[in-house]
């Protein structure tokens, strides 16, 4: 298994951590954790690329640990917080994206906020959310008012074996091996005896604002970087989210130098079920090709 250290970064008033891979003075990419995981899920990639690079990775606020941010997380604080860590660790030229899940809708907004620069754009199964009805905002609002009242908590384990069963049970894919592995990061003790997700529990509470699929198509088609959309070939969760062929196939259009590759025997997690073939296809797009 390849190595990882830490660093703490601080990141707009937030101790961030970042989990780096690779020897300084290599290539650098930065690799973007979706909702609800951590950033040493990357890990099994990272032990199938070929090549020598510095790899970074943070632990978004309020995930894995890097510090909590009170009760209400907002995603343009994640572009705000890229923001600020390339500016502390790439201060000039372009870099490298991969995000997944929401780490990859991340990448591709501010691929479009900020296109000077990103380099390279990748997205594992990111392919946004559904347009929201404006009729569904009071009712939102009202039930945001009500989990800030009441609290909202995460589920608890009795250990991490349990914890590694619970996500193989949501992910058969997932071997003994690797579920150990992600529990032990993706679990923290209680301080009851047991284990909890590493993670603010105000994650979970529903955000007041509606999801605008227009704003985010009007980022998309900002981005000038080569654009590589990973997914898995049978797109489940994007049809459980409600984000139709026709919708996905309008969100492709947004991005001028566009490509997809499709990952079969996969679920959303790609970088869990396929890490040998996700890191070679990302080392293809990425690397330059030989004449």
């Amino acid at each position: 298994m390849t190595p990882s250290r830490s660093r703490f970064l601080d990141v707009r008033g937030l101790r961030y951590h970042l989990r780096e891979w690779g020897v300084e003075g290599a290539p650098k990419i930065f690799l973007l954790h979706g909702w609800m995981d951590v950033s040493a899920s990357f890990q099994f990639i990272v032990d199938e690329l070929k090549a020598d690079w510095h790899v970074i990775a943070p632990d978004w606020r309020g995930f894995g640990l890097t510090e909590w941010h009170g009760d209400s997380y907002w995603f343009p604080d994640y572009f705000a917080d890229l923001d600020a860590i390339l500016r502390a660790l790439v201060p000039d030229g372009q870099v490298s994206l991969i995000g997944h899940s929401m780490g990859g809708n991340v990448a591709c907004h501010y691929a479009g906020v900020r296109p000077a620069r990103v380099a390279r754009l990748i997205a594992l199964d990111a392919f946004g959310l559904a347009e929201s009805d404006p009729q569904q905002s009071p009712e939102r609002f009202e039930k945001w008012l009500n989990e800030l009242e009441s609290g909202v908590r995460f589920r608890g384990y009795p250990d991490r074996l349990a914890l590694a069963a619970r996500l193989r049970a949501d992910n058969p894919r997932l071997t003994e091996e690797k579920a150990a592995f992600l529990a032990g990061h993706l679990g923290e003790p209680d301080g009851q005896g047991g284990i909890r997700l590493a993670g603010d529990p105000s994650h979970r509470r529903v955000s007041p604002m509606l999801y605008r699929r227009a704003e985010a198509m009007a980022s998309w088609r900002r981005v000038i970087a080569p654009t590589l959309w990973i997914e898995p070939a049978e797109p489940d969760l994007r049809r459980r989210l409600g984000v139709t062929d026709e919708a996905h196939e309008q969100a492709r259009a947004c991005f001028r130098d566009f490509r997809e590759v499709q990952v079969s025997n996969s679920g959303h997690n790609l970088h869990h079920d396929q890490p040998g073939e996700v890191a070679r296809i990302i080392e293809t797009f990425l690397l330059p090709k030989e004449s």
